[in-house]
């Protein structure tokens, strides 16, 4: 099971409301991904975010400590809507079919469309992160990794996925979390020829084609 994060606890706030707290640094993390990928991340001011999210400063400072928090909450975000999608995905009846795998990619490739700038904006700025930061951002990346590996081997548990080995699955993992990611880095190229739906479902079929290749 995927340990939940904690983000109360990394980045310190006052406010004992948490589902405040949760909606506040949602909205934070919205409006700051504009921002940054509009004026790019140095460029944008603790006061122009405050405006953008109507609250003043002192406000926002209650929520986070610094700007580089911003970029942690939106990495959190995005594995959030991930392990939601995924686990709703698992919690299906179709985890006993042989298309449960389709379900959880369908799902992890749609969140990737909806927040495909929240994705985008991780790789253009995580390297400006503290390292404590830009650590914590690739073990959340990793967890999203994870939750694909993990379903492949409750899927191959249940004989609904050839029997392959731990590498491969691990491999398999990886390569589906770039592909979600892809769509967000060419999307400028592939939404003027390919829906999201036509592209998760070639995507998919070159992961099954895969996956059945491997079983022979």
């Amino acid at each position: 099971m995927t340990k939940e994060i904690n983000t109360d606890r990394e980045i310190t706030t006052h406010i004992k409301n948490k589902e405040l707290v949760r909606t506040r640094r949602r909205q934070i993390v919205d409006a700051a991904v504009k921002l940054f990928i509009e004026q790019g991340y140095h460029k944008t001011t603790t006061r122009e975010l405050a405006k953008k999210t109507g609250m003043s400063i002192g406000s926002l400072y209650e929520y986070i400590s610094t700007k580089d928090d911003i970029l942690y909450l939106v990495a959190i975000a995005i594995h959030a809507e991930v392990e939601k999608g995924v686990t709703d995905a698992l919690a299906r009846p179709t985890i006993q079919d042989q298309d449960a795998l389709n379900e959880v990619i369908r799902e992890y490739f749609l969140v990737c469309d909806r927040m495909s700038d929240h994705v985008l904006l991780m790789y253009q700025v995580t390297h400006f992160l503290p390292e404590k930061w830009g650590r914590k951002v690739l073990e959340a990346e990793l967890r999203i990794t994870n939750l694909f590996i993990d379903a492949m081997k409750k899927l191959k548990e249940l004989g609904k996925l050839p029997d392959l080995d731990d590498r491969t699955i691990d491999l398999i993992g990886h390569n589906i979390s770039i592909m979600g990611h892809t769509w967000a880095f060419r999307r400028w190229y592939f939404a003027k020829n390919l829906t999201i739906d036509q592209y998760i479902e070639q995507q998919t079929k070159f992961i099954m084609c895969f996956l059945g290749n491997v079983e022979h």
